[in-house]
Formats: structure tokens, C-alpha cells, sequence
């Protein structure tokens, strides 16, 4: 495959062609190029925007992601909450005799007493275990939900970097275009104050000047948008000065189908957030099964009697699910069906991701065929067909609107090829998301590290 710069054109033979067919009849105007054009210099004197760089300032950068990664550090301090005991309770108190005051008989009556109580409970063995299985497991599934994020915003941030390079080696383009097709509106005018051209082709080249003109505004509106769209991934004002995309120097190669598919299984981020939501749907069912078991409560209090011999209390406190066949059986229902939920929709999920990936990945091997097919035919092809009326028109075989007709098709097929490049890479890049392709991820979110839980 023939690569392209992104500040070059497939070829520049026509264009020399053209300078060297029409300049004896333009009264020895020169024909400027894009290098001598001031609006396209102006593009190239500005900075190169590195791809790797913005990844990288979008993932320090960006508050959706931000607040991705401080909901998975609140959900990392969840497990030890869940699996801790109950707060003990401590109750304090007397008994008066006579008077409400405390200490009232104390000595004299034997029911008069100063005491306190302290209580814990106990839940059944494995339930606090289960508990805390559950939110580790929610936490993982936030912290593949917060990498599924980063892919996300890298993804679109690649395309909107790819759509920018696009806007910007089109401009190039039509800049060149213009200038060239501004020649040949002069050759034109030549020819017809000679007496050997119609006065319609003058009209027809000022009207493909304006329809150039037509392209740069909105070429122009694209680049404020996309500048625009990538500024707010970084989290940047809006109308923050961006420079010119790197060129593309190499394309890459199109990964083969099942290895796609096997890294995708293997790797997505959102598939592992919903295979760590069944894991914790799979500790709700035990817990629900653990709900028919008892919890004890036990309670110790000391009461002091004055003159008399301070009295001991001990107590053992079991709740009894005696209604499980109303409570605790529909709770196992409820678990249940949540653990049967959360498979189908991973199963969903897995159907959708594969669906989704081979669409990109088709998507990709059509543009990679309509890249080839622009570099090593048609344009070569147009090349040639501008050539011959070019002959031709000098010889007086053809008329003025076949060599425009020529020559507007070579700018056509030329941003043809650029847009499949562009479509080419932004297809790379959603392919990249949906497998879970590691990158280049400084965002700290580690993936938390469960212990086995075995009730």
C-alpha cells in the first residue's frame, strides 16, 4: 500500500504538467503552489500536535474520567465496611426507689441500682464474608467500567484527531487546487481573446474557483469544531490554540479477525465489569441462602447496689427467621433471578461486542481496499486522463470543460483517498476500544484483588 503523507498529494506530475501546457499563454504568470500559497503556509507553520501526547493529557486530564476513578475509590472503601461487625451498643442507666434521682435507695432498696450494659451481635458465620464479596466485587466492576471509560475517550478523542488531520490536508489541497485552478481560468481568458475558446468556459472556471472557495469555509467551520470537541476531552476552554496533526508516517496493519475476537473475549473492559456483576450477584444468592440462619446477639451489664453486693447480667439474644417462608424465600427468589439477569446480559453484552466488532473491523477492510484502489488505480488513472486532454486541448481536439472535468476529478479522487485514510484509522482506533487494547493508561485505577470467599 502506497502511504500518503498528510501534507502531500498522491502525485504531481498533472500539476506540472498543467504549469508547463498553460504558462506561454498567461502572459508568463507564474503558478503558485501550496508551498507559495500564504494561507496554506500558514498552516504549516503551525505546531505539530502529537497524538501520544493528547492520550496522555486526556487521561490526567478529563472530568468524566476524573469522576469515574473517585467512584471506584468510594466503592474500594466499601468491602471493609460491609464485612465489619456491628457497631456494639452501650447502654447506661438505674434504678431509683423513692425518688427518680439517680441513686435513690441506693443500699436501702434492694431493686435500686446503678448498672451499665454493653451489646454486640454476632451475624451467622460466612454472612459478613459474603457481604464483603459483594462489594469487592462492585468495586472491580467499577474499575473495568472506569478502564471501558478511558477506551471510550481515547476512541473518539482518535477520531476527532483523525478528522482534524483530514480538514487540515484537505485545505492544503483545495488551497493548491485553487491556485492552480486560477491558472487555468487565466489560460482560458487567454484563449478566448485569441479567438480559440468560448466565452462559457471562463464562466465555468470562475464558478469552479467559487465552489473551491465554497469548500474552504466549510473545511474551515470543520477544523473550529473538531479543535473545539478535542479542547473539551482535555478539558480545555473551547477556543484553546491547538497545532496541525502529525502526518501519517506508516499505517497500520489490519489485525486478522479471531485474534480480535479472542482478545476482545478475553480483555474488554465491559465484558469483565459484567462478568465481576454476576460474581457479585452469585455472593447476593449465597447471602440469601445464609438469611434462613440466626444471628446472636450477646449482652453483659454490671449494676452497682451501693452497700450491697453489685449484681451480673448475661444475656444470648438469637433472632428466629420464623417467617422465612414469607421473608427469606422470597429473598433467594429475588437472588436468584438477579444471578440469572446479570448472565444474560453478559451474555447480550458479549453478542454485541462481537456484532459491533466485526462491523469495524469490515468497515476498516473497506477502507483499506478503497485506499489501495485510489492509489494504485484511479488516481493514476485520472492522472493519465488529465494528460491526454491537456494534449488534446493544446491541439484544439478537446473543449475547455473536459480538461476541468478532468481536472476537478484528480481533487475529488485525492480527498477520496484521504477521507478512506481517515476512516481507516478512526476504525483502527474503535477496534482498539472494543478488544481492550491495554495502551497507554496512567489513570492509577488498579484493579482490586479479592480474597476467595467460601462460606
Amino acid at each position: 500500500m502506497r502511504i500518503i503523507g498528510s501534507r502531500s498529494t498522491p502525485s504531481i506530475r498533472p500539476w506540472i504538467l498543467l504549469a508547463l501546457l498553460l504558462l506561454p499563454q498567461t502572459s508568463g504568470a507564474a503558478v503558485p503552489s501550496a508551498r507559495t500559497d500564504p494561507q496554506a503556509g500558514q498552516e504549516q507553520s503551525e505546531p505539530e500536535l502529537r497524538l501520544e501526547d493528547l492520550v496522555h493529557e486526556l487521561l490526567r486530564s478529563n472530568p468524566e474520567l476524573q469522576a469515574a476513578r473517585k467512584r471506584y475509590e468510594a466503592a474500594l472503601a466499601r468491602p471493609a465496611q460491609e464485612s465489619a461487625l456491628p457497631d456494639p451498643r452501650v447502654t447506661a442507666g438505674w434504678v431509683s426507689s423513692g425518688w427518680p434521682y439517680p441513686g435513690a435507695g441506693l443500699g436501702a432498696a434492694p431493686m435500686s441500682s446503678i448498672g451499665i450494659q454493653v451489646a454486640q451481635e454476632f451475624p451467622f458465620p460466612g454472612k459478613r464474608a459474603l457481604r464483603g464479596g459483594m462489594a469487592a466485587k462492585e468495586a472491580e466492576s467499577l474499575a473495568f467500567a472506569t478502564r471501558a471509560a478511558e477506551l471510550r475517550l481515547v476512541a473518539r478523542l482518535k477520531e476527532n484527531f483523525h478528522d482534524l488531520r483530514l480538514a487540515c490536508d484537505a485545505a492544503d489541497l483545495v488551497h493548491r487546487n485553487q491556485a492552480l485552478m486560477g491558472q487555468l481560468a487565466e489560460a482560458a481568458q487567454a484563449r478566448y481573446a485569441a479567438g480559440k475558446a468560448a466565452q462559457q468556459d471562463i464562466i465555468k472556471a470562475g464558478t469552479e474557483i467559487f465552489i473551491l472557495e465554497n469548500r474552504l469555509i466549510a473545511l474551515e467551520r470543520d477544523k473550529l469544531r473538531l479543535k473545539a470537541e478535542i479542547n473539551a476531552l482535555l478539558n480545555r476552554p473551547a477556543a484553546a490554540a491547538l497545532g496541525r496533526p502529525e502526518p501519517v508516517t506508516e499505517v497500520p496493519p489490519l489485525e486478522a479477525e479471531e485474534s480480535l475476537e479472542a482478545r476482545a473475549l478475553e480483555s474488554s473492559p465491559l465484558l469483565r465489569a459484567q462478568q465481576a456483576a454476576i460474581d457479585s450477584r452469585r455472593f447476593n444468592l449465597q447471602a440469601a441462602g445464609r438469611g434462613y440462619y440466626p444471628d446472636i446477639d450477646v449482652m453483659a451489664g454490671y449494676y452497682n447496689q451501693g452497700a450491697m453486693k453489685p449484681m451480673w447480667e448475661f444475656k444470648v439474644q438469637v433472632n428466629v427467621p420464623l417467617y422465612f417462608w414469607k421473608k427469606q424465600r422470597y429473598g433467594l427468589e429475588e437472588a436468584g433471578s438477579l444471578l440469572a439477569e446479570a448472565s444474560r446480559s453478559y451474555r447480550s453484552a458479549q453478542q454485541q461486542l462481537l456484532l459491533r466488532l466485526r462491523e469495524r473491523r469490515l468497515a476498516a477492510e473497506a477502507a483499506r481496499r478503497l485506499m489501495e484502489l485510489y492509489s494504485h488505480r484511479i488516481v493514476p488513472q485520472a492522472e493519465l486522463a488529465l494528460e491526454s486532454s491537456l494534449a488534446a486541448y493544446r491541439t484544439g481536439s478537446v473543449d475547455f470543460l473536459t480538461v476541468l472535468a478532468n481536472f476537478t476529478a484528480i481533487l475529488d479522487y485525492q480527498l477520496g483517498y484521504r477521507e478512506q485514510l481517515a476512516e481507516y484509522l478512526k476504525a483502527l482506533s474503535a477496534l482498539e476500544e472494543l478488544a481492550g487494547d491495554p495502551g497507554t493508561s496512567d489513570s492509577g485505577a488498579t484493579i482490586p484483588k479479592t480474597k476467595e470467599v467460601r462460606p
